[in-house]
């Protein structure tokens, strides 16, 4: 029953995730409704496959999608979308599935941040952004405030659209789970 919730979960999640990788990348944005969707049907496969128990899970998961993200969406170094989507994977995911997804998914931003930053020849404007963000985290006044904001460090196609390494490192993970290469 387990793999089979897996394979559930890849038929709902590849699609979902691709199409949110998409509109992200084209648009900057994660729409609500796919989000709401997703939730949705997580919570469905959930208490289908496992009953109270999996719908707890699911919200647990979703809380740990949700709280990895909120103090840098607070910060306004990311959009909400970003926020809704990892919460999403999380219903499907459970709550450590969901962390080590995170984990994996901000490696590779990580990555792609470098890459995009080498490739466009801006490593001096972003240790420059650097050096903003390290000085807004300092003061109160300015942690939350749109001080060295990601909208306010450059123009949106220079900012790397999020949902994109959350959901290649759920993807892995996702994989990993379904052809049994781990279990999480």
């Amino acid at each position: 029953m387990l793999s089979e919730y897996w394979v559930v979960t890849a038929a709902v999640l590849v699609p979902g995730l691709i199409l949110a990788s998409w509109i992200d990348y084209a648009q900057r944005r994660v729409p609500n409704w796919l989000n709401a969707a997703l939730i949705a049907a997580g919570f469905v496969a959930q208490g289908v496959y496992f009953g109270w128990s999996g719908i707890g899970a699911g919200a647990l998961g979703l809380l740990v999608g949700f709280g990895v993200l909120i103090i840098p969406w607070a910060m306004n170094g990311m959009g909400a979308g970003d926020v809704k989507l990892m919460a999403a994977i999380g219903v499907w995911f459970g709550p450590w599935i969901t962390f080590v997804s995170f984990l994996i998914g901000a490696m590779i931003g990580g990555v792609i941040a470098v890459i995009m930053i080498v490739a466009a020849r801006r490593v001096a404007l972003a240790w420059g952004h650097m050096g903003l963000i390290l000085a807004k985290t300092q003061s109160r006044e300015t942690m939350f405030s749109d001080f060295a904001s990601a909208k306010s460090l450059g123009e949106s196609p220079q900012l790397l659209p999020y949902g994109v390494p959350l959901s290649i490192g759920s993807l892995m993970v996702l994989s990993g789970q379904v052809f049994g290469w781990w279990v999480v």
